[in-house]
């Protein structure tokens, strides 16, 4: 059985859309600079106000402070820029525990929903989906969904794809599901790198392909994941679309069990009965270089 992957990746505070965000400032030129956006900002300029929340987010030039952050991105997404909404929005749903509402998140990811932004229509769609601040509606988590897709926001083609794949209640359509997994793998999405080849290994939505789907678990495993690592092991063991080489099914499961599938480990220790100690040896020693290479951590 090949593993599954529920992976999830957050999008929400980091989002940078083109905005320059922070200073390259030193000394008085920075104090001095920093004094001016302050003045801005409380002046009512609602740019000023954005850049301001990014800073003390971040520690930019000022000690890190949440609740300012949350202060400034309010007052400029009381003026309606989107993208202090989003932040707002993304802060109050993760950020310190004392600023998270998840009923709050959701209003302001909705504003920014509303006029465009696709993290946000994202956020708001996986909201909609665990039923965390607004009620639980997979149809209008599949609508949100929809339209940060088609802007090319990643996250959003992948998941997607899993409502296609998984139905959450909506009709099932494997050929959608390709589709859309496919946009996110080739923007470097691991989770849908890891379910498009899931699809192309079991032959749903396409004709089946064990060389395609180790091709998309490989690239899905350069990036850590899990499962991706299990189901290479076996599929090299089975010689479903690589080369029989049980040194390498070795160092697959001893990836696999290191990210804590025990599966991996039961399969691993069966097979290194059948081994010579120095085939063990280098096994793991190829292991451990991977996840050198890689800068994977164990």
């Amino acid at each position: 059985m090949m593993e599954e992957q529920n992976y999830r990746r957050w999008i929400g505070v980091g989002f940078f859309s083109g905005v320059l965000l922070g200073f390259a400032l030193f000394g008085r030129a920075q104090t001095n600079q920093f004094a001016e956006l302050k003045a801005q900002a409380e002046a009512g300029d609602a740019q000023s106000q954005f850049t301001l929340g990014t800073m003390f987010e971040r520690g930019e030039g000022v000690a890190r402070d949440a609740a300012a952050a949350a202060k400034w991105y309010q007052a400029a997404a009381e003026q309606n820029l989107a993208l202090a909404q989003f932040y707002l929005g993304a802060l109050r749903e993760s950020g310190p525990e004392a600023l998270r509402d998840a009923a709050a998140a959701a209003k302001w990811y909705r504003k920014a929903a509303a006029q465009g932004v696709a993290p946000a229509q994202c956020a708001l769609g996986q909201m909609y989906e665990t039923g965390r601040g607004v009620p639980t509606n997979a149809a209008a988590a599949a609508v949100l969904f929809h339209k940060a897709a088609e802007k090319n926001f990643a996250e959003a083609q992948y998941r997607l794809g899993l409502i296609y794949d998984r139905t959450n209640g909506l009709p099932a359509d494997c050929a959608e599901a390709v589709k859309w997994f496919a946009k996110a793998a080739g923007q470097g999405h691991a989770g849908a790198q890891f379910q498009l080849g899931t699809l192309y290994y079991d032959g749903r939505g396409v004709t089946q392909d064990y060389v395609v789907a180790a091709r998309w678990f490989r690239l899905a495993a350069e990036q850590g994941v899990g499962g991706a690592y299990f189901n290479l092991g076996l599929m090299c063991g089975l010689e479903q679309g690589m080369k029989l080489d049980w040194v390498e099914v070795y160092k697959w499961f001893t990836l696999a069990m290191w990210k804590g599938n025990d599966r991996a480990a039961e399969n691993r220790a069966v097979l290194a009965e059948s081994m010579k100690p120095e085939e063990i040896a280098e096994g793991r020693r190829r292991a451990i270089a991977w996840a050198k290479e890689k800068k994977l951590s164990r």
